[in-house]
């Protein structure tokens, strides 16, 4: 059979003008092509391909590139089988800050609160329901760290049954009242700790205060330090839109001259600020998920010590960058029902984070019972870029893995919808900043 460009070709023009980006994760190739070696993939003739395209299947056999494809699918599934499982509890829907952009502000109130009984429950779910499997737990919340005495012995009693039944655990926090916890978390079984700072003081204090509209920046960096002088891993996060991330350069060189960028237990995430659920007041502040990356690109141009901070991960050109090679082919980017849960102290189940506490997303019972929704859990689990229909034919299904479900469900109202991305042009953006620099 004659050879045709790979349907999994993913090309990008590089800012030049004068060269292309080829990147295939199917068969795990990347490459700089001249606009001519570029126009044989996008606008090929009958003119005969390099013997390097076919070697880095860039050209193959139709047939032959289905085969190693539906190969590469099962070795996905059986990794998958192997992950280890995400389980997010949420102990309250409270918090303590009044953001600019809660997405949770809206979600109804409940009066029922953790209990040792519900702890029970959760326990002997997890063990009994999903077996043998490697798991750990997420606290998320609402503020999964407010204190009060009552709070704070049913949060206590979490985590030592936690540690008891040798399950790890994660805390995703604002980080405030941290200090008040430090006491009962150990590095031996604490992963890491999610805390959020927007920006310095200004900054940050602008968007993310307590109720009572004081300031909160200050207690956070505290409560950071004390974090890392007891070795728990730190994993900042700064969620990002169009009146903050000007300021990254100046939190990027607070956390250096804190020392925060050279412990070995700090990292970083920058996350978007989007609409999740509810519709916020000041959307054109939000950045698209292009144009937060193109700003982080010009940014680092102008500021490089923001990489001694974070490493955006443009699509797969970070990975590339310090791996020296491609990640494996995604075939799915929702780890909903898969290898992600989402529990409350309600004794509800839903299918993820982006799903937790929203009304009309449940999906069964821990307690006082336990009942599933197995039609609702079923579908989650089968989406995936192979039963989305718009995926098939989509170059860069491999790499984007079909998105989030829940935002699929939100702009679609159907979970088996995609959620698109912008691979070429991060992929561009990526090299760009990582390989050009």
């Amino acid at each position: 059979m004659p050879l045709k460009p790979s349907s999994h070709n993913i090309i990008s023009p590089l800012k030049s003008g004068e060269e292309y980006l080829v990147v295939n994760l199917l068969s795990g190739h990347a490459d700089i092509l001249s606009p001519r070696e570029a126009k044989w993939l996008t606008e090929p003739t009958d003119q005969e391909f390099p013997a390097e395209f076919a070697e880095k299947g860039y050209v193959a056999e139709p047939a032959s590139e289905q085969l190693l494809y539906r190969l590469k699918y099962i070795e996905y599934l059986e990794e998958r089988e192997k992950e280890e499982i995400q389980l997010f509890f949420v102990p309250t829907y409270s918090c303590n800050f009044s953001c600019s952009y809660c997405y949770q502000s809206d979600y109804p109130q409940q009066q029922q609160v953790l209990s040792e009984p519900i702890t029970e429950a959760f326990f002997d779910y997890i063990h009994n329901e999903l077996g043998s499997r490697k798991k750990y737990i997420t606290l998320f919340g609402g503020e999964p760290l407010l204190f009060s005495p009552a709070y704070y012995r049913q949060i206590a009693y979490f985590i030592e049954k936690a540690r008891q039944t040798g399950v790890e655990i994660a805390i995703v926090t604002n980080g405030y009242t941290l200090d008040k916890y430090l006491d009962i978390l150990d590095k031996s079984f604490v992963r890491e700790i999610q805390i959020t700072l927007d920006g310095t003081q200004s900054f940050h204090d602008q968007r993310r205060r307590l109720k009572d509209n004081s300031p909160t920046f200050a207690q956070i960096v505290d409560n950071i330090d004390a974090c890392l002088a007891k070795d728990i891993p730190v994993n900042l996060r700064m969620v990002a839109d169009r009146d903050n991330l000007d300021n990254l350069p100046q939190l990027a060189g607070f956390a250096i001259d804190k020392g925060w960028t050279t412990h070995p237990l700090f990292k970083t995430q920058i996350g978007r600020n989007y609409e999740l659920h509810y519709c916020q007041s000041g959307q054109t502040r939000l950045y698209s998920r292009l144009e937060l990356y193109t700003a982080l690109h010009q940014l680092i141009g102008q500021h490089p010590q923001i990489l001694e901070f974070h490493k955006p991960g443009f699509s797969v050109m970070k990975f590339l960058q310090e791996n020296g090679k491609l990640p494996n082919p995604l075939f799915d980017a929702c780890p909903a029902c898969k290898s992600e849960w989402a529990m409350d102290f309600t004794g509800t189940i839903y299918s993820c984070t982006a799903t937790v506490g929203k009304p009309g997303e449940q999906l069964g019972t821990f307690y006082p019972q336990k009942t599933l929704q197995q039609d609702k859990v079923k579908q989650w689990q089968q989406r995936d870029v192979l039963n989305i229909e718009k995926c098939s034919q989509c170059a860069v299904q491999l790499v984007c893995g079909g998105g989030c479900g829940s935002i699929a469900a939100n702009q679609h109202n159907n979970i088996m919808a995609p959620d698109c991305r912008p691979i070429a042009q991060l992929n561009a953006l990526g090299f760009e900043t990582y390989f050009r620099t």
